[in-house]
């Protein structure tokens, strides 16, 4: 299990807690907190994409910063939600090898949409992340959705 500790509480006055955090197996994760002094991590986050481009990039060229990012929020007990927006019409994970990556024209080891599709559905599988897709006017209203609040 994972807490967070506020940056505000002064460094080495809280010793013996933190043992016990620690002997109880607790992670202690420093971190600002709008209020209190402690608080669990989130239960869903969200993580903007601004286009296929983005998460091509991220899954294909900065591939270990984005998996570790994956197995933190899966320890964490936490469901991660990437939300691609694009124009492309790509509305689900199973559309992806349709997308047609322009950077494969200068880089042809760059990512294409199959191999693409292919990672997010193993990243899925083995990190629980969860991938949705809209359009870039749709996102503020997806982003709500996701996070189970009405308006």
């Amino acid at each position: 299990m994972t807490i967070i500790e506020d940056t505000r509480q002064k460094s080495g006055m809280h010793e013996l807690k933190h043992r016990h955090f620690e002997e109880m197996g607790v992670e202690l994760v420093r971190n600002m907190l709008p209020f209190g002094d402690y608080a669990l991590p989130p239960t869903i986050s969200i993580d903007t994409k601004a286009d296929m481009a983005e998460i091509a990039s991220n899954i294909g060229s900065d591939h270990q910063r984005f998996k570790r990012e994956c197995v933190a929020a899966k320890e964490a007990g936490c469901q991660l939600i990437i939300l691609v927006e694009n124009d492309d019409g790509i509305s689900s994970v199973d559309e992806v090898h349709t997308w047609i990556n322009p950077e494969v024209i200068y880089r042809p080891r760059a990512i294409t949409g199959e191999r693409l599709e292919k990672a997010m559905k193993t990243m899925n599988e083995r990190y629980g992340v969860r991938f949705e897709f809209c359009r870039p006017e749709e996102s503020a209203g997806k982003i709500l959705e996701l996070l189970g609040v009405s308006v």
